[in-house]
Order: structure tokens, then C-alpha cells, then sequence
């Protein structure tokens, strides 16, 4: 049922939104899931899409260097030496190379977003996501 409602919220919001609205929301949701202690989370992009992104979010600084971020948005680098922050990838073809590093992901595919985590990856960090977002938890991709 909850994914079911995930499901509609998420379309009737696509419908109703650009998709840059639609990611800011979701991405919103998904940094203070995973950092919900921090008033203030930084966070760092590597294309200007998700640059964009991350500057609209309440309560973020968008950082100049990853290695100053708590929260990286990746689509296309993976190569992110000595870096403390919490990995999210856009691109699915990445989070699969990547699935060792990276917390999970959010990516459209078919024209519908998918979000995932990675139960490995977040007990790692002991990161215990809210009930709304347990659905999302896998443990393989």
C-alpha cells in the first residue's frame, strides 16, 4: 500500500511539476533522511543539472570541492579519492560500478524515477532511514 501511494504521490507531482521541481523534492526528502541530525548538510554536484538541484534545497550549502560535502550528487564521476560525504547516484549504469561506495540512487528510467539504498552501504554508515523510506531498501541492484 505505502508503495502504491509512493507510487501516485510521485506521478501526481510529475504531472503537476517540472521534473527539476520533482528532483528537488525528492532529493529534499532523501538529504535529511540520510543526515537527519545536521541543521545545515553540505552538499556537492557534479554536473550543473544537479548543481542546480542541490542549491534550491532548504537547509543545504552547495561546497565547491566534494571532499568539504557531506552529500555528493554523482552522474558521471567515479573516481572521488579520500572522500568523507555520503555517495548518491543519478545514473544507474554508474551505480552499478560504484554500488561499494555509494548510499544508492535516484534515476528515471522509462520515464518513471526509481529510487533505491543499499542496505550494505547503510549499515556501514548506521544510517537507519525513516519508515516512509524503507520500501527503497535493497540489497543488491
Amino acid at each position: 500500500m505505502k508503495k502504491i501511494f509512493a507510487i501516485l504521490f510521485i506521478t501526481a507531482t510529475i504531472l503537476f511539476s517540472s521534473n527539476l521541481k520533482t528532483e528537488e523534492k525528492i532529493y529534499n526528502l532523501i538529504i535529511h533522511a540520510l543526515l537527519p541530525h545536521k541543521k545545515e548538510v553540505k552538499v556537492w554536484g557534479d554536473t550543473q543539472h544537479n548543481q542546480k538541484v542541490l542549491r534550491t534545497i532548504p537547509n543545504t550549502v552547495f561546497v565547491d570541492s566534494p571532499k568539504e560535502a557531506d552529500f555528493l550528487l554523482l552522474n558521471s564521476k567515479e573516481h572521488i579519492a579520500n572522500n568523507k560525504g555520503i555517495i548518491f547516484i543519478t545514473n544507474f549504469k554508474l551505480l552499478e560500478k560504484m554500488h561499494k561506495k555509494a548510499i544508492g540512487g535516484f534515476f528515471w528510467q522509462k520515464g518513471r524515477p526509481n529510487i533505491l539504498f543499499l542496505r550494505q552501504n547503510l549499515k556501514k554508515r548506521n544510517i537507519t532511514l525513516p519508515k516512509s523510506m524503507q520500501d527503497y531498501i535493497e540489497d543488491e541492484i
